[in-house]
């Protein structure tokens, strides 16, 4: 690791600055202007109050986008934290502060990456493109889906697109994510007659009409999944009723719950799975839905391939192809019909006090990364 490295004061700066979601803090300044420099046309999208920035260097295909978001989550009780969250610290061999791994870390590789393939291959074919977001930590309703259909809406088509999530797990490029499983949401509310504990038979308790339901959901099988999904999960998250006395039956149950899907089924079958269930039951209720992303994989082509000859190169190991995780930015891109995965450093730390990366695991990727762009665009 060297203190003089690129990527690590580029990674530094951005850093330094406190881009709690939806603030971007001219972190997106900062990169544009050294995207500039490389002859990129710049084109800030603000929409409310999320920024984002599309980039593209060329005007043919195919295009290769770097996606990313330079918004964080809040650093928690600074008291916590060895060193301030806010204020980029090397020690040891680790890079430390908000962002390091999720992911200004992953934006920093991106750049120099791309700088140093530029300066070497001027005359690369396609186009090179960057999308970034400030509210991917967020909502996730003003950043990436907006950009895409902005994009969507003038036939702009991203043909390949690497978003630089910390997808590795143990070490440096040991997983690639392919894929990410479907995310639903429901918000179920059971009505009931409110009255006294005392008296039952002038009530009517939710908790006891809705139990054996909720019940069979938990134990139902949704599916099997596939070679690239685990079965269809569903994990209730919230539960509330009463008024906090406890002598009052509840009038209302209100349970939040989530369900991370595969290929092997989708929303809507979902949806009616459930409203089936409930009205066997012969619940009085009332049900709202959240579709926080469809799945998607990518489950070869030449962008998986290019990433794990570039990987195996780097690190002498081929990773793991992998859909396990959480949601990314990446579920509103595949649906354009890119290819998509998520490559950028261990994960170990983020959302975590004392987020940390290893700076030589940071230098590491931008070389990852600058031969991907060889793979595909020479």
């Amino acid at each position: 690791m060297s203190e003089n490295s690129p990527v690590i004061a580029l990674a530094s700066e951005l850093i330094s600055r406190p881009s709690v979601t939806p603030a971007d803090e001219d972190c997106q300044l900062i990169i544009g202007q050294r995207l500039a420099a490389l002859g990129f046309d710049l084109e800030p999208m603000i929409f409310s109050d999320t920024t984002n920035m599309w980039a593209r260097r060329g005007n043919q295909g195919p295009v290769f986008c770097f996606a990313g978001h330079t918004d964080v989550v809040p650093a928690g009780a600074e008291h916590a934290w060895t060193f301030p969250p806010f204020e980029p610290t090397l020690s040891g061999s680790y890079l430390h502060g908000r962002g390091a791994a999720d992911m200004k870390g992953s934006l920093a590789a991106m750049v120099v990456a791309t700088e140093r393939f530029i300066a070497e291959h001027p005359d690369h074919r396609g186009s090179i493109a960057f999308l970034i977001t400030s509210d991917e930590e967020g909502p996730f309703i003003n950043g990436t889906p907006k950009v895409v259909e902005t994009l969507e809406a003038r036939n702009e088509k991203i043909t390949w697109c690497l978003v630089g999530e910390p997808s590795s797990t143990e070490t440096l490029g040991d997983v690639v994510k392919n894929g990410r499983r479907g995310s639903l949401t429901g918000d179920l509310t059971v009505f009931g007659i409110q009255g006294h504990v005392a008296y039952p038979h002038l009530a009517e308790n939710p908790v006891h009409k809705a139990a054996p339901a909720i019940s069979e959901l938990s134990a139902m099988t949704w599916d099997q999944g596939n070679s690239f999904f685990p079965p269809t999960s569903f994990q209730i998250s919230n539960v509330h009723a009463g008024t906090g006395a406890g002598n009052v039956i509840p009038g209302e149950l209100l349970v939040q719950f989530n369900f991370r899907f595969s290929t092997e089924t989708t929303a809507d079958l979902i949806k009616t799975e459930v409203t089936n269930l409930l009205d066997r039951h012969q619940l009085d209720y009332n049900i709202s839905w959240k579709l926080n992303g469809d799945p998607f994989l990518t489950a070869d082509g030449d962008l998986v391939a290019a990433t794990i000859a570039a990987i195996k190169a780097q690190t002498g190991r081929a990773p793991v192809l992998s859909t396990a995780g959480g949601t990314s930015d990446g579920r509103f891109i595949a649906p354009t019909g890119a290819q998509v995965i998520e490559l950028g450093p261990v994960n170990a730390t983020i959302h975590k006090v004392n987020e940390r990366v290893r700076a030589d695991d940071l230098d590491a990727l931008a070389d990852i990364y600058q031969r991907i762009l060889e793979r595909l665009l020479c």
